[in-house]
Formats: structure tokens, sequence, C-alpha cells
């Protein structure tokens, strides 16, 4: 995947946000940015409360989580903070994810990468936006 040059890299899975920028131009060189402020979210997608058939509590808390990160990437894609941006979620966390993005937000998307990549180095992470299609 080409990665354009000043592009956001959020990295989540259901309790963890990394972001970087890229500064590279014609490879990828990802330098970390500070987290955001979020507000807790007690849940995620509107449902009912847990139960046998429904999902447990952690599961909410990591779909809250979630729309919470949507909602500040929304929030920044429609006040000009991101130009371009690359989400690398935990499969899950992305399904998630995708729910909550504004239409703003969706054609700043230069791509979506669906892997676990919130414990892994920054090479790492580098690796897997350059092997990605």
């Amino acid at each position: 995947m080409i990665l354009p040059n000043g592009a956001l890299v959020a990295v989540v899975d259901g309790e963890k946000l990394v972001l970087f920028r890229n500064s590279g131009h014609t490879d990828i060189k990802l330098s970390a940015v500070e987290n955001p402020e979020m507000a807790e979210r007690a849940s995620g997608s509107p449902g009912h409360p847990s139960s046998g058939a429904n999902p447990d509590n952690d599961t909410q808390a990591e779909d809250g989580f979630a729309m919470g990160v949507a909602q500040t990437l929304n929030t920044w894609a429609l006040t000009g903070k991101l130009t371009d941006l690359l989400v690398i979620a935990a499969p899950r966390t992305l399904g998630e994810l995708r729910k909550h993005w504004h239409k703003d937000l969706q054609a700043k998307l230069v791509g979506e990468i669906a892997k676990d990549l919130t414990g892994h180095s920054t090479d790492d992470i580098a690796s897997a936006i350059s092997k990605a299609a």
C-alpha cells in the first residue's frame, strides 16, 4: 500500500488507540502522535443488556471504546485536522468503527487493515502497511 505523506494511521483494538503520522514520501516512516482525550462510553451500539444471548459487559465496553474513537476521528475529519486516514484495527473493532463513520471521514479513508497490531512495534506496523494491497 502506498501511504500518502502526512497521513494519520490509527491502530485500534477494543481497549487501546495508538496514532502515528507518516512522514515518508516513497517509503513509510511512522512517528507517534499523542492520543486525544476521549469521553468514556458505557456501551457501543444500542442493544439489550448482557445475557446469554447478548454481548457481555466487556464486549459492550469494547464497542463503546470503538464508538468513542470513531467520534473523535469524525470530529477531526469535519474540522480539517486530518486529510488522509489509514485504520488498522482488530476485525471486530473495525466492524464497530465502520458503523459510526461520518461520510466526510469515509471520504478521507485511504485504507483499512483488519488486523490487531496495537501491541506491535512501529516497524511491524509499517511492514503490515507496506504488504497491504
